[in-house]
């Protein structure tokens, strides 16, 4: 005798966000067209998530940190030596980032008030069109310089695993904070001390 995989109960008007995909297939009678599918067929672009997990650790505190040049959203161009000798802080983000979207303003915030003490930044968005990121800046009003880094700009610069991610280089060239997810407000005030 043949069963059937129980399939959840849907109630259209009760439907919740806590259904997985596979959730929906099912209840969709999608499964038995999927199980005639070879698996080539069913190949996915190379997701987010897989290259996250090929992503390196964050650089070890007192390495050299050297940022390679990109150009800015704005249209200007980010030139390494333009940095030499000043501290340069180097923010990950994406305009989709929850946690980037808490962390922003007290970023937004510490560039304004310790730009004129030498600081330098870039924020990289890895968002993935270049118009997102402006789009996003333009509506929250951000000032600090920003970049989109393309996935082929990542390759001479890999993002380190998570999101945000906070890098600030010192004077010297050698990293002094490297920090993997949200920092709070007093955190970030707090970096305006190693500068």
């Amino acid at each position: 005798m043949k069963t059937q995989a129980s399939v959840p109960a849907i109630n259209p008007v009760n439907a919740n966000s806590r259904w997985t995909r596979r959730d929906w297939l099912r209840a969709s009678g999608a499964t038995g067209l999927l199980a005639g599918m070879s698996l080539p067929t069913l190949a996915q672009p190379v997701s987010a998530a897989a290259e996250e997990a090929k992503a390196p650790p964050l650089p070890a505190l007192g390495s050299p940190l050297a940022l390679p040049r990109i150009t800015l959203l704005d249209g200007t161009v980010y030139e390494p030596s333009a940095s030499a000798g000043q501290p340069l802080l180097v923010y990950w983000w994406s305009s989709t980032c929850p946690f980037c979207a808490l962390q922003s303003p007290s970023m937004d915030q510490l560039w304004q008030s310790q730009k004129a003490r030498g600081l330098q930044m870039v924020a990289l968005s890895i968002d993935k069109k270049p118009e997102d990121a402006v789009a996003y800046l333009k509506k929250k009003g951000y000032s600090f310089p920003a970049a989109w880094a393309s996935p082929d700009w990542r390759k001479a610069f890999p993002k380190p695993r998570g999101l945000p991610i906070t890098l600030l280089r010192g004077r010297d060239g050698k990293l002094l904070l490297a920090e993997k997810g949200q920092m709070f407000a007093e955190d970030v005030e707090a970096i305006a001390g190693l500068i």
